[in-house]
């Protein structure tokens, strides 16, 4: 009886102490409006029965747009956060005419738009006064609007579950880190004149990585960086009546990422 009341006292004292932990710095990095330049690292390669077919690669500027707010809304330190991305440029193209040809026999440049949006849900559980994780659910969405000579319009949505942990080694700042795991779904192109045709692509696991530092210039005002990683793939459409199809693809994008946040 006395060991059980000794370890009760223990159990106690730790829950109390994991209630009790300072997070203001986290706390702080996880309520903010934030405004970011951004520069996304292209690299997709189609391929047909593992050839190489053709790649698009390259650095494409863009801007970011987030928020996030961690309360007790529902659970106790809820994190809601959305994000949208825009990108706009121009890319190495290497490949080969459609009339036949080794990959490699024709490069040029390709002009893109990529946009993509996120929105998750989780809940933050501190570890100690320095740390803390939140599991969330992700969905997402993603566009690319690729031309080529002739415009192909690519897009799909996603879901997925992560972990977000953060470290506050010291005063005002916070390293953060993230990774998921999801599915696409939806996946489709359209590719307009003169091959103009509507078709599904086979959906894929996407994987997503990042790390950031957030430091308080003052209780207000942030400052931001990043990188982050995401890869999927697409699947080979169905030929079309035209005799014309979407051939499978990958993607691996890396997108760095500076800006400035207001914390509330």
């Amino acid at each position: 009886m006395r060991y059980g009341k000794k370890a009760f006292f223990i159990l106690a004292c730790l829950f109390s102490t994991t209630s009790l932990a300072d997070v203001r710095d986290i706390n702080a990095a996880n309520n903010q409006i934030v405004v970011q330049l951004q520069s996304r690292h292209v690299d997709y390669t189609e391929t047909d029965n593992g050839a190489v077919l053709d790649t698009e690669g390259g650095d494409v500027p863009g801007f970011g747009l987030s928020a996030s707010v961690m309360k007790n809304i529902w659970l106790g330190n809820d994190y809601i956060a959305a994000q949208y991305s825009r990108f706009s440029g121009r890319t190495d193209y290497i490949g080969a005419p459609l009339s036949g040809g080794a990959y490699g026999s024709l490069t040029g440049k390709s002009g893109l738009k990529i946009a993509d949006f996120s929105l998750r849900y989780g809940n933050g559980f501190p570890i100690h006064d320095q740390f803390m994780v939140t599991p969330y659910a992700e969905l997402g969405y993603y566009k690319w609007d690729r031309d080529v000579g002739y415009m192909e319009h690519y897009t799909h949505k996603y879901y997925g579950v992560g972990a977000l942990g953060q470290y506050s080694p010291a005063s005002k700042w916070v390293l953060s880190a993230t990774a998921m795991i999801g599915h696409t779904y939806g996946s489709e192109i359209d590719v307009v004149a003169p091959f103009g045709f509507t078709a599904d692509l086979g959906n894929s696991a996407i994987y997503k990585a990042g790390v950031s530092i957030d430091y308080a210039l003052s209780k207000k005002l942030h400052a931001n960086a990043g990188i982050d990683y995401i890869n999927w793939k697409y699947g080979a459409s169905a030929v079309q009546a035209s005799g014309y199809y979407e051939p499978d693809s990958e993607t691996k994008d890396t997108i760095i990422k500076a800006g400035i946040g207001y914390a509330f």
